[in-house]
């Protein structure tokens, strides 16, 4: 089990990569998180919904995500409310202090998952959820020290070195864990170190004299190529000067944001604007997804953007809603039954003639996509390829609008129509998530902009194999056999696969 000292200090990457080093070595692996807080989730198979870290975690072990890989998934609605997300399944809203009192209710949903993937895998790796030493917490934890003692999991703690305090995070969270829960603990890392490891060599020293256990150094790197679970990049590194420079709107409640994050391995400049005037020198706006979408499209008002954009798009910038952002596009959003958040109808941003109208059905499918009308997507006319879907309403389009898009949801022979195109091809709307992880939808993009901004450009092509260089990071930075012996997995000891107990048998 991955534990960390506090979000973000490289839990999903660290598991990540721990799936893909144990795939490589002939182990079938599974990835679980009990609860996981996101607005990136992602689709499964059987039409679930899952926290989009568990999903790429998945792919890096080889396999096809579960809902019981995340169980239990949370995606905030406002600050103090979530959506309940169970077994792939949405089950309503809750308060804070509500979602508290329900949660060790939900311990045996989290107990029966573990257990399948348990029965059906050969390890499972374990990802934490923040941080296992939050003492206000304790009682109603169903994603720590919990499920390690369920599995009876050894621990590996992850610090972020770049944040400073390491020695607090890792001796602090250490000395707040329960006797029994900190002999789990077998191993420390510091990650996100930069420069020269050998200058933390004392470092080294110190935490293992304090805490007699093995330290493991990470060096921090650029960009991994594992999508990010949550929050927005602070900056693209691997952004190219003549790249298009794409503005997305980062509004309160951005969801599913990391349909972006290909166009950015690929060379665009990708900037999360939240004031009107970072707009003016886009080649492209992006309205991504959104968990409340009347409340972020109010939000828009609020900070002018709702006007800018609509000057900016007739004004010849081409604009792309995917999702929650193409239902702001239209003309009218309708919720009579207060389903996104509030009863009543708004009006939207009036660059496409399509109505929006909330129901309770929330449709969650893997599809697939064939484009009808590229419109400024030069070259993207008829490219089939894999997306999904997430969204709760249902979008019209007025008589004689084009369609985006044809989508046929998998197992289905019945296809339909999807999104919208307006007469001049400049705005494109779509139900459709995941749209440039395909290369031709990528290219057709991103050279058609430069190309509208009369600059060349040629992007980047994405490694055929996104997960081979978290596994070399991770190989080429400890010594991994070690790591993994001190947790209990040799290739000796590990029990045997399902296929040789099978053969056994």
């Amino acid at each position: 089990m991955v534990q960390g000292t506090a979000s973000g200090v490289g839990k999903s990457v660290l598991a990540t990569a721990l799936c893909r080093v144990l795939h490589e070595d002939g182990f079938r692996v599974a990835p679980f998180k009990a609860q996981n807080m996101s607005l990136n989730a992602a689709v499964t198979d059987e039409g679930g919904e899952i926290g989009r870290a568990q999903a790429v975690q998945a792919h890096a072990a080889g396999v096809r995500p579960l809902v019981a890989m995340n169980p239990i998934l949370l995606k905030p609605e406002a600050d103090n409310r979530s959506q309940l997300v169970i077994l792939g399944k949405a089950s309503g809203g809750y308060a804070t202090q509500g979602y508290w009192r329900r949660g060790n209710t939900l311990w045996p949903i989290v107990r029966a998952a573990l257990d399948q993937l348990r029965r059906e895998f050969e390890i499972v790796v374990i990802e934490g959820a923040g941080s296992p030493a939050e003492l206000n917490l304790r009682r109603v934890d169903i994603a720590n020290m919990r499920v390690a003692a369920e599995a009876d999991a050894s621990v590996i703690l992850v610090g972020d070195i770049e944040r400073g305090g390491i020695f607090a995070q890792l001796l602090g969270t250490l000395d707040l864990l329960a006797e029994l829960e900190r002999a789990r603990v077998r191993a420390l890392v510091v990650n996100k170190f930069r420069g020269d490891a050998s200058l933390f060599d004392d470092g080294v020293r110190i935490l293992r004299e304090r805490t007699n256990l093995p330290v493991y150094v990470l060096p921090f790197v650029d960009d991994l190529g594992v999508p990010s679970e949550d929050g927005l990049a602070a900056e693209n590194p691997l952004a190219s000067p003549l790249g298009p420079e794409i503005a997305v709107i980062a509004y309160p409640h951005v969801s599913n944001h990391d349909d972006l994050e290909p166009l950015a391995a690929a060379g665009a400049r990708i900037c999360y604007v939240r004031q009107a005037r970072e707009l003016d020198r886009s080649d492209l706006i992006v309205l991504p997804g959104s968990k409340t979408t009347v409340a972020d499209l109010a939000w828009l008002r609020h900070r002018g953007l709702a006007d800018r954009i609509r000057t900016l798009a007739h004004g010849g910038t081409p604009v792309l809603g995917v999702c929650g952002g193409f239902q702001m596009l239209g003309r009218e959003l309708r919720d009579a039954a207060g389903v996104d958040g509030s009863v009543g109808a708004v009006p939207g941003l009036n660059l496409l003639p399509v109505h929006t109208a909330f129901n309770g059905h929330k449709r969650t499918a893997l599809v697939q996509v064939r484009v009808l009308t590229g419109g400024f997507l030069v070259g993207a006319d008829d490219v089939a390829f894999d997306a999904y879907e997430i969204h709760v309403g249902r979008t019209r389009r007025d008589a004689g609008l084009r369609p985006f898009a044809e989508l046929t949801a998998y197992g289905s022979a019945r296809s339909r129509f999807d999104g919208a195109v307006s007469a001049d091809g400049l705005v494109i709307g779509t139900y459709a998530h995941g749209l440039f992880a395909d290369q031709r939808m990528r290219n057709a993009l991103l050279t058609s902009l430069a190309q509208r901004s009369g600059r060349v450009f040629v992007p980047r092509d994405l490694p055929h194999d996104p997960y081979a260089r978290v596994s070399r990071w991770l190989r080429g930075s400890i010594d991994v056999a070690d790591l993994l012996a001190r947790c209990g997995v040799t290739h000796e000891s590990s029990r045997p696969s399902l296929a040789r107990a099978e053969m056994a048998r």
